[in-house]
């Protein structure tokens, strides 16, 4: 099964939410619903990133990678994949 660690913005260096899912779609939706306290109280809402895992046990240790770089570095990521922080919620395969 497939396993997705991304992050979510409301809006180019705006506030920032890093997550993992083995289904993503949904997840998106749940944050976007407002289930999220964190993400709902900083109007996180747009998909901006993300990567596969075929492994449990590698998502969680990229997630948790992930939350400990310095802000600068999760932008860089996020601008080498998608420069202009657009949603790419279409892209999340079925």
């Amino acid at each position: 099964m497939v396993n997705f660690v991304y992050i979510l913005a409301s809006r180019p260096g705006g506030a920032i939410y890093i997550g993992r899912t083995r289904n993503l779609r949904a997840r998106v939706e749940a944050h976007r619903a407002g289930l999220s306290e964190h993400t709902a109280t900083y109007n996180i809402r747009t998909l901006v990133w993300f990567e596969q895992h075929a492994e449990f046990e590698t998502s969680l240790l990229r997630e948790h990678r992930l939350k400990r770089w310095r802000r600068a570095w999760k932008d860089q990521l996020i601008m080498e994949h998608n420069p202009q922080w657009r949603d790419i919620t279409h892209l999340v395969p079925e």
